[in-house]
């Protein structure tokens, strides 16, 4: 069992935030662990809403792990850095992060056990070792795993206190009269569907900045930076101001045009401070050949020499 106090800066915060950003698990997936009895509050059980007071201790015993069922596969994989303790890879357009119904294999994350000969965090449980953060299927880019706990409870708090550096680029549908801007509006599960994201009153906190980085006729390429991490997060602020990510069925219209198979989004840039060594890093990312293809098509002579950049910085 782990023994948190809470400090000054903890102080009103709710007990399902707070042990989330210990964590690094979903909301739903701490408030089983709350409901189960395993996240206590000085020694006695405690609701999610619980604020946290001053000398609350906060224990937190997490289930033993149950064997995984998923098996590990020796799929191609884009390594951009790797050590004892993390990696950083390339997840391609079209690869889902870790297995959920309907997919089973062909993971990142059936990658990442071959290749990790099984050495990943087991914080966020058997289907999602490793996983600290997650790219969309069809959204391409930079994406950090871990490869133990430390590690892993290193990098949750930071992506909980939106200290990572994101920055992302996208093709989106319309033009702006503005050069940048930024997007504060609450996200939440779509009140009707529930597959779907939805900015919502009553949503948690989301903030998006972005920036015009070159003006194509009826589309504009920007750059976003994420200020928090919320699920589909661009693509529902996009949609939202009536500029949605070209190519993105779920939140703009259902046709591809240009070949796009999906939203034309690619996460182009992380910066962290390593869990263990507490070296700031930075990693870029090129535009991949679909991205570069569909700029091509709306008329735009392909070049990513301004995104060119490959690696750690």
């Amino acid at each position: 069992m782990d023994k948190f106090a809470a400090d000054a800066a903890h102080i009103g915060l709710r007990l399902d935030v707070y042990a989330q950003g210990k964590l690094g698990l979903t909301r739903n997936a701490v408030q089983k662990l709350i409901d189960g009895g395993n996240i206590l509050v000085s020694g006695a059980a405690a609701k999610s809403g619980y604020r946290l007071r001053a000398g609350d201790m906060v224990e937190i015993d997490l289930p033993p792990l149950t064997e995984a069922e998923i098996l590990p596969q020796n799929l191609p994989l884009d390594i951009v850095y790797e050590d004892a303790d993390i990696i950083v890879v390339e997840k391609p357009k079209g690869m889902v992060v870790h297995p959920a119904a309907g997919h089973n294999s062909g993971t990142l994350v059936n990658a990442l056990l071959h290749h990790c000969d099984g050495s990943l965090s087991g914080i966020n449980g058997v289907m999602r070792p490793g996983i600290v953060h997650r790219l969309d299927k069809d959204t391409s880019g930079l994406l950090v795993a871990a490869k133990n706990d430390a590690a892993h409870n290193g990098l949750a708090e930071q992506f909980a206190a939106h200290s990572i550096k994101r920055e992302y680029l996208a093709v989106v549908h319309g033009g702006f009269k503005e050069d940048a801007g930024k997007i504060d509006a609450p996200i939440a599960r779509h009140k009707i569907n529930r597959k779907k994201m939805a900015v919502v009153q009553d949503g948690r906190r989301a903030v998006t900045h972005w920036r015009v980085t070159e003006r194509l006729g009826k589309y504009t390429l920007i750059k976003c930076t994420l200020e928090t991490g919320r699920t589909h997060q661009i693509r529902v602020h996009m949609a939202h101001i009536g500029r949605p990510v070209l190519g993105d069925a779920v939140y703009g219209s259902d046709k591809q045009p240009f070949g796009a198979g999906g939203q034309v989004l690619h996460a182009h840039l992380l910066g962290f401070v390593h869990p263990i060594s507490r070296q700031y890093m930075e990693f870029a990312s090129p535009l991949p050949d679909y991205f570069e293809w569909v700029l091509s098509k709306i008329g735009r002579v392909a070049t990513s020499k301004q995104y060119s950049t490959k690696g750690f910085r």
